[in-house]
């Protein structure tokens, strides 16, 4: 299967064709509407063939442009946990939890110096809903059908984190990180860190042969074994 990153190294936007369609996996920043768009065109493909948005959980860097997406594209639907659906409609991060480890805190308050720290995005407007497949692991079986894969729920970045394995890969959103400011694929915002220890548990036990994170490059599964030690030593910092 033919995975294309629509995005870049800072948040990537993955793109593959399923039969119904292609799908698109997060959209990126408010901002990255046009980019993302130039680079569906350098790969051949328009606006209307996105048939789907797998949204890996409810952040700014996820959602940033989701409700334009909506906007202008009527065909489209997006899957999504059902617990994503608050944080959509408010359009702004969930503060719970904790940046994890000092190194995290220094660079969220170094986003909040350059105006990012409010963490804001354009909310989904209600009327949209009614395009949504909202999925909880009792339901997810007719969204694996349309995606042609296996939904995962790997919380504990956020509570509404979910991840998506299709074939030999799994695309896990923020349940691991592969890039500065984050060390040993842990990722720099943890809500809660006993469910995101299990999260990498059931990441592991995919038995993929290669993780697609949100940010950063493709990682051997094997490093989440390595490093799933060191979770439990992280210390969460506070930003409220």
């Amino acid at each position: 299967m033919k995975i294309y990153n629509v995005g870049n190294r800072v948040v990537n936007t993955y793109v593959y064709r399923a039969q119904a369609g292609y799908v698109m996996v997060d959209t990126g920043y408010e901002h990255s509407f046009s980019a993302v768009v130039r680079g569906l065109k350098k790969r051949g493909i328009s606006l209307p063939d996105i048939k789907y948005v797998f949204l890996t959980h409810a952040h700014d860097d996820h959602a940033g442009f989701l409700n334009e997406l909506l906007e202008k594209c009527p065909h489209m639907k997006v899957i999504a946990s059902g617990k994503a659906i608050p944080t959509l409609l408010r359009g702004q991060n969930s503060f719970a939890g904790g940046c994890s480890g000092i190194g995290a805190f220094v660079f969220c308050k170094f986003m909040g110096l350059l105006g990012k720290g409010r963490h804001l995005f354009p909310p989904v407007e209600r009327r949209h809903l009614e395009r949504f497949i909202e999925v909880s692991p009792q339901t997810a079986k007719d969204a694996e059908a349309l995606l042609e894969g296996k939904i995962l729920f790997t919380p504990g970045h956020t509570a509404d984190s979910i991840s998506l394995k299709i074939g030999d890969i799994i695309f896990c959103g923020d349940a691991a990180m592969n890039g500065i400011p984050s060390f040993r694929r842990v990722t720099i915002w943890i809500e809660d860190k006993t469910q995101f220890q299990t999260s990498w548990d059931i990441l592991i036990a995919g038995q993929a042969k290669s993780i697609y994170p949100a940010h950063g490059h493709p990682f051997d599964p094997h490093d989440l074994e390595k490093y799933g030690r060191h979770i439990a030593k992280v210390r969460l910092y506070a930003l409220k």
